[in-house]
Parts: C-alpha cells; structure tokens; sequence
C-alpha cells in the first residue's frame, strides 16, 4: 500500500477544486462582455466617430460604424488561428503552463478592465483592448485546458470538466445577472446608461481577475522544459516544435477525425447561441427584456444540464451521450422552425430545453479530446481544439445568411443549420475513441 496515497489524492483533488474555478473565472468575459454589453456599446462610441456618411477611418480604411465591432471581433479571431497554436507549442516547450496561465488571464483581465475607459468617440481604444482581451481569452483557455489531462485519471475526466463547465455557466450568469440589474436601475442609482455599461465591463474584468487567483494558487507545472530558452528563442522553438507536431498529427486519423466533427457540430452549437435572438426578435416577436430573462435562464440551466450529462456518461460513456445531445440540438432546431410567433411561452420553453443540453456537450466534448492526445503535447493539441471552435465560427453564420438571403425566412435559415448537427454526427459515430486513446499512448477509461 502507497503510504503517500491518500496525499496525492487530497493534493489532486485540490487541484481539480481549483482547475475548475478558471472557468468561472472568465466566462464573465464572454457572457457579460461579448455576448451582451460591448457590442451596442462600442458600435455607438463609433457612431459617436463617424461622420456625416456614416463612415469612420481606422489607419486611414473606410469602416461604415456598425461594422466596426463585427470587423473587430473578426480580427480577434483571424489572429488567435495564428497566436493559439504558437502558445500551445511554447507552453508543452517549456513546461510553464501556471506562469502562462497567469501572463494571458492577467492581460486579459486588465485589458477587459481598461474598457472602462471607452467613452466618447474612442472607438479605436476600445477595439484595440477588446482584441487584446479576446486574445489573451483564447490563448488562456489553451493553457488552462490542457492541465485537464494531467490532474484528472482518465475514469474521472468527464466529471471534471463536467463541473468546471458547470461553475462557468453558474459564474457568468450570476455576474450577468447583476449587471443586467444595474443596467435596468441605472436611473434610480444616478447614473447615466453609458456609466452603467462602462461599470458592467469593468465588473467583467475584475471578477475575472479575482478568481482566477484560485487556480493559481492551487495548480502546479509538473514537467520542466528547455528553461534555457528565452524571448525570440522560446517563440522560434515554438514555432518549429509546432510544424513537428502537425505533421506528428496525422499518426492519429480518429483523433483528427474527432476535430473535424466537433468543428462542424459546435459550429451548429455556436450559431444557434449567436442568433437565436436575432430569430426571437425578428421572426417570433419576443420582446427585449423576455429575450435577456431566456439568456439568463439558459445560462443557470446550463450548470444543471452539465453536470447531468457528465453524471450520464459514467454510465453510458461520453461519446454516446454526445451523440445523443446531437440528436437533441436537431430536434431543437427543428422545434424552434414551428414556433407560433407571439408565443413567448414557447420560446422559452426551446430555451430552457437547449440550456439542459448545451453545457454538457461543450463539457464533454472538451474531456473526450483529451483522452485522444499525446501525453507531453497537451497545450498543443487544445490549441487546434480552440481554433477549431473559433476559426471556423463564420460557417454557421454564412450559411444562416445565405439561406435568409435567397428564402427571405427566418425559419428556413435557422432550420438549415441541421447540417451542421447530422455530418457532426455521422463523423464523430465514426471516430474510434478506444483506438484513438491507445494510439495517443493513454489508457482508455471504463467506458468512452
């Protein structure tokens, strides 16, 4: 008997308590900052900009003021495809994940802060933090997802990121829900609605800051790297540590098969979240304010339906319990097509349905992948799971465009995204995840 047992597992379980609180962390940032505050926010400081056409001149370009924000999200997102998978190479390089964890998530969090400042007609220090903020995100997410391997076994790793995917939606909701209160009482506080938007952001940035002083506190690196690589060195090492591991990639057909299929399923996942609202509003005639109390409500139903999930793949393994959240986002996409407007009840009802399954199959998903990857090459490995979430974001939401240009039907444009959910599907029925975890070189959990 290992007299030290029961150490390392009160040491693990330590970690695991505080791993899960960078989800917390900084789901402020994408629930109250992107979702729904910085976007009218920072088109009306560039509004405020233009001139008589319209137009604003960014280092001299032409920019129509409600593009600004759209452009500046799509920059952040074209530079993270280059910037996530250097970071990851340079992390599993040089084993400091906790020191970069700290460097993004501080970075970030300051940067998100400094929103704070935007007011008036300062569109180009808004779009310059705010890319700063979604960049530093990403990159962190990087680091933070690949200690999962490395503190959980592989028959407790659902549950993990089960948990931690829970407490996101949990955080950010409850953050979320106190700004939205300061917004809807800025009046009777004495504040003006820029103030209030200004202090919502800032909040962000703040609680972002606060607890991700958990996982810091508790994680620990476990493997040493070159430590006599610096600057320019570490970024160039990096980067060629990087062009060995994608070609090292294609030894694992399942796993990048994997890949392929969460980047079509999530991007279905991801377009409905973006312009649901958008088809309440325009299609069905929801109100504003029942639109927020739905996003509000998806967002604590999520904390349940995350752990519920996890809890089901224990016994039926995770890839079988993602494919059947698939079945379920498609039976939700095609509910949401029958929808009578002026229904509210009934939007709120698909949205409570979407919010049970919407966590556990971003949580799931996240732990199934990291049974598929080389033990020493984390960081690398969920640098390509990211981009494959954000680089490929734009498909959904062309599609949804094309099929509302050519039917003139917000239905047929939010049905149509079902494809994304069905060849999801039949990639991930084909992916081996027991041959992909042993050709990882990992041993497979009980059940997959």
């Amino acid at each position: 008997m290992n007299p030290n047992g029961n150490v390392d597992q009160r040491s693990r379980l330590r970690e695991q308590r505080g791993w899960y609180f960078y989800d917390w962390a900084n789901s402020a940032f994408f629930t109250t900052v992107i979702t729904v505050f910085l976007g009218p926010y920072l088109t009306a400081v560039t509004e405020n900009a233009a001139d008589a056409n319209g137009l604003v001149y960014p280092f001299g370009i032409p920019v129509l003021a409600g593009s600004y924000f759209p452009y500046v999200l799509s920059l952040s997102v074209g530079l993270q495809v280059f910037l996530l998978p250097l970071t990851g190479a340079i992390a599993d390089r040089t084993g400091r994940k906790k020191r970069l964890l700290m460097l993004f998530a501080y970075v970030g969090a300051v940067s998100t802060m400094g929103l704070y400042l935007v007011q008036g007609s300062a569109y180009l220090l808004g779009g310059f933090l705010f890319v700063i903020a979604n960049l530093s995100a990403g990159a962190s997410l990087v680091v933070y997802n690949a200690f999962l391997p490395e503190i959980s076994g592989p028959d407790e790793r659902d549950r993990v990121s089960s948990r931690a995917w829970a407490l996101g939606y949990l955080g950010g909701g409850l953050l979320l829900a106190a700004n939205l209160a300061l917004f809807t009482a800025h009046e009777s506080l004495g504040l003006s609605e820029e103030h209030a938007v200004r202090i919502c952001l800032l909040s962000a940035g703040a609680w972002w800051a606060l607890f991700a002083a958990i996982p810091l506190a508790t994680l620990r690196d476990r493997r040493a790297g070159h430590s006599e690589e610096r600057g320019a060195k570490v970024a160039l090492a990096g980067f060629r540590q990087l062009l060995g591991t994608l070609r090292a990639s294609l030894a694992y057909p399942h796993t990048l098969l994997f890949l392929g299929a969460y980047l079509l399923y999530n991007d279905g996942i991801q377009t409905v979240i973006t312009l649901t609202a958008v088809y309440a509003r325009e299609e069905l005639g929801v109100g504003t304010g029942s639109i927020i109390s739905a996003v509000l409500m998806v967002q604590f139903l999520a904390f349940f339906g995350a752990l519920l999930l996890g809890a089901l793949a224990r016994y039926f393994g995770a890839k079988r319990v993602v494919l059947a959240s698939l079945v379920l986002w498609t039976g939700s996409v095609v509910a949401a097509f029958f929808l009578q407007a002026g229904a509210v009840w009934q939007f709120y009802l698909l949205a409570a349905f979407i919010g049970v399954v919407l966590g556990g199959s971003q949580a799931l998903s996240r732990s199934l992948f990291s049974h598929m990857i080389p033990e020493g090459q984390e960081a690398e490995y969920f640098s390509l799971y990211e981009i494959s979430e954000r680089g490929t974001s734009w498909l959904g939401p062309l599609l949804f465009g094309i099929t509302l240009q050519l039917t003139t039907s917000y239905r047929s444009a939010l049905v149509s995204l079902i494809v994304f959910f069905v060849i999801g599907f039949v990639l991930l029925a084909f992916v081996n995840v027991r041959r992909a975890i042993v050709e990882a070189g990992n041993r497979p959990p009980e059940r997959v």
